[in-house]
C-alpha cells in the first residue's frame, strides 16, 4: 500500500493494527470484497454513493444481528469507502457522560464513531448522545447541587454506527435516532464456502473446493464467518500435522470432529443445552433461567450465542412457557420421545 492510500484510508483501526495475530487479517476491507448479506450490501452501497455524491457524512446507522456476522467489519468498510477515520469503542467501556463527551469532542468532521454492544450503554450516557446525534451538540453539567451549571458544547459533525445483538434492549429514543437500520442474518452454505476459500487464499492454505474441504468447513460453521475463519485455521493446523498441509473433505471432517463439532455445526455446549432440556426437563418447556442454572452458564451467553442458531436449525423452539426441544432436535441427537433410539 502506498503512502497516498494510507492517508486516504485514515489511521489504522484497532483490528488492522493487530496484524496476523487474530482473525483481523481475514477481514474484507471494501464492500466489493464483502461476501454475502446481499440486501445489506445493496442498501449500504446506495447509502455510501449518495453521501459521497452530496459530500455529506453517512447517516447514523445501526447494524443488528447475531454475533460474528460482520457488523464490526461493515463499520470499518464504511469508513474505508468514505475515506474517513473511525473511532471504535463499546457500550460497557463508556462509564460516564464525560467519557462520551471526550470521545466525541476529539472527532474531526465526517469521522465515524463505532459503538459495539450499544444496547449496554448506561442511561445517563445515552441521554448525552441524543443531542450529539441530532444537533451535534453535547450538554455537560459542571458542579453539583445548587451551583451546578449546564453548558452546551458544539461537536464536529460525525456519523454514529452502532452494533447490537439484542435490538429489543435498545431504548426507543436511541433506536429512533438511527436513520438507517440494517439486519444481518446467518449466511447460507454457498456464501460461507466462498469465505472459506477466500480465507484459505489469504492464509496460503491448500484446500479442495467443490464438495471438498471448503464445503465441509462451511457446513459446520453455523452460518457465521467468524466461526468459519476460526475453523479454517484449526483445520489448517490439523492438516499441517497429519495431512501434509492439504485440506480435503476427509481431513476437514477429522479436524472438526476432533474439536467436537458435528455435521450440523453443533458443538459440545449446543448439545449440552439440548440434552439437558431432554433429560432433565422432559423436553421442555423450561425457562432460560432454569437452563442457565442447570448448565452453570450465563443466560446471556445461551440466549445470544447459542440459541439463535439452534432456533434457525429448528432444533429448539420458544414458547410462552419457555424453551422446548423439537422432533428435529430429538432426531439429530438420536432420541425418540425423549429416549435414546
Amino acid at each position: 500500500m502506498n503512502e497516498e492510500e494510507k492517508v486516504n484510508r485514515g489511521p489504522l483501526s484497532r483490528e488492522e493494527n493487530q496484524g496476523d495475530t487474530g482473525l483481523s487479517n481475514l477481514r474484507p476491507k471494501s464492500l466489493d470484497d464483502f461476501i454475502g448479506q446481499k440486501a445489506v450490501k445493496k442498501r449500504l452501497s446506495i447509502l455510501l454513493e449518495a453521501a459521497l455524491n452530496r459530500g455529506d457524512s453517512v447517516d447514523h446507522t445501526l447494524f443488528h444481528g447475531p454475533p460474528g456476522l460482520g457488523k464490526t467489519t461493515l463499520a470499518h468498510i464504511v469508513a474505508h469507502e468514505m475515506g474517513v477515520n473511525i473511532k471504535t469503542t463499546s457500550g460497557p467501556a463508556i462509564d460516564k457522560p464525560g467519557d462520551l463527551a471526550a470521545i466525541v469532542s476529539n472527532l474531526t468532521p465526517g469521522d465515524i464513531l463505532f459503538i459495539d454492544e450499544i444496547h449496554r450503554l448506561r442511561r445517563n450516557v445515552e441521554e448525552v448522545l441524543y443531542p450529539a446525534m441530532e444537533d451535534f451538540k453535547i450538554d455537560i453539567v459542571i458542579g453539583e447541587g445548587p451551583s451546578a451549571q449546564s453548558i452546551r458544547l458544539d461537536v464536529p459533525p460525525f456519523t454514529l454506527i452502532g452494533a447490537t445483538t439484542r435490538t429489543g434492549l435498545l431504548t426507543s429514543p436511541l433506536r429512533d435516532r438511527f436513520e438507517v437500520v440494517l439486519h444481518l442474518d446467518f449466511y447460507d452454505i454457498e456464501a460461507i464456502e466462498r469465505i472459506v476459500l477466500r480465507g484459505a487464499e489469504l492464509l496460503d492454505v491448500e484446500i479442495s473446493d467443490g464438495k471438498g474441504g471448503a464445503n465441509e468447513i462451511a457446513k459446520r460453521s453455523r452460518g457465521t464467518p467468524r466461526v468459519s475463519n476460526r475453523l479454517l485455521k484449526r483445520a489448517r493446523d490439523y492438516a499441517e500435522v497429519r495431512a501434509d498441509g492439504y485440506i480435503n473433505r476427509e481431513v476437514a471432517k477429522e479436524a472438526l470432529e476432533m474439536l467436537g463439532i458435528d455435521d450440523k455445526g453443533l458443538d459440545k455446549l449446543d448439545r449440552r443445552i439440548l440434552t439437558t432440556i431432554i433429560e432433565k426437563f422432559d423436553g421442555g418447556p423450561v425457562g432460560l433461567d432454569t437452563i442457565s442454572a442447570a448448565l452453570s452458564e450465563q443466560k446471556d451467553t445461551i440466549s445470544e450465542v447459542y440459541e439463535p442458531y439452534l432456533l434457525t436449525k429448528g432444533f429448539l423452539e420458544r414458547t410462552s412457557q419457555g424453551r422446548k426441544i423439537t422432533s428435529k432436535g430429538l432426531a439429530h441427537l438420536g432420541y425418540e420421545d425423549n429416549r435414546l433410539l
